[in-house]
């Protein structure tokens, strides 16, 4: 019932370049409780994987993040999309024709996938990125470098954006170890016609690192927060 009752909100994060311009917003779904506190994803994706509901969740979040984008015709945005959703062919269907149906440049959308569900769902994750993107939408594999079994299929995958994982985008300015595996992994999106997005960007010292290293784009608290995004 929770999925009824509209306990979801949707907050919007930055996503930016060297200069500090917008390239989009990722979607981040957030749901409030009994006491109208926030919950934050850790706390219920979990549960909302284990009764499988999930594909429900990005329904929702589509619908929403479709009303805000009719509403302003330069917003970008990137949702995640599940992989239990990846693996059902009638959800994917009705993605395609909501974002049809609702009018907007299919530009303005985008989808985030994270590398372990594109490992696990390969064949599936292609045909359908291959799909969106013909539709005009964006795509990114998300948690980058996770897995480390990455290159040698990423090259089948026509994303445009690589996000590198947070984990190796924390204490760069500190850890010699981090600072070449980033620079492994830029070189190779790069190498391979890729755009690359830095998560978990916290401070500026890291911030300065990733341009030296020409990571292309940046997410994080020191660029923006994520501000709430209410359906007018």
């Amino acid at each position: 019932d929770n999925l009824e009752n509209n306990r979801f909100r949707l907050h919007f994060q930055p996503i930016r370049d060297a200069e500090g311009e917008i390239l989009h917003y990722e979607a981040l779904v957030r749901m409030m409780d009994e006491n109208g506190d926030l919950l934050y994803p850790a706390v219920f994706i979990p549960l909302a994987e284990k009764y499988n509901l999930m594909p429900e969740i990005d329904k929702l979040v589509l619908k929403n993040t479709l009303e805000i984008l009719k509403q302003d015709k330069n917003l970008k945005v990137f949702m995640n999309l599940s992989g239990e959703s990846l693996g059902r062919c009638e959800l994917m269907e009705w993605i395609g024709s909501s974002i049809i149906a609702s009018g907007i440049d299919p530009g303005q959308i985008g989808f985030e996938i994270t590398e372990t569900t594109a490992i696990r769902n390969l064949e599936t994750a292609k045909e359908w990125i291959i799909k969106l993107k013909e539709a005009g939408c964006g795509f990114a594999l998300d948690d980058f470098g996770v897995g480390f079994s990455s290159f040698s299929y990423l090259d089948t995958l026509s994303v445009d954006y690589l996000k590198i994982d947070g984990s190796f985008i924390k204490n760069l300015d500190s850890d010699t170890t981090k600072f070449t595996l980033v620079q492994a992994i830029n070189t190779a999106a790069h190498t391979l016609g890729k755009k690359t997005i830095a998560e978990f960007v916290e401070n500026e010292a890291v911030w300065r690192i990733l341009h030296e290293l020409k990571v292309d784009y940046g997410q994080g608290y020191y660029l923006g927060k994520p501000k709430p995004m209410e359906v007018q």
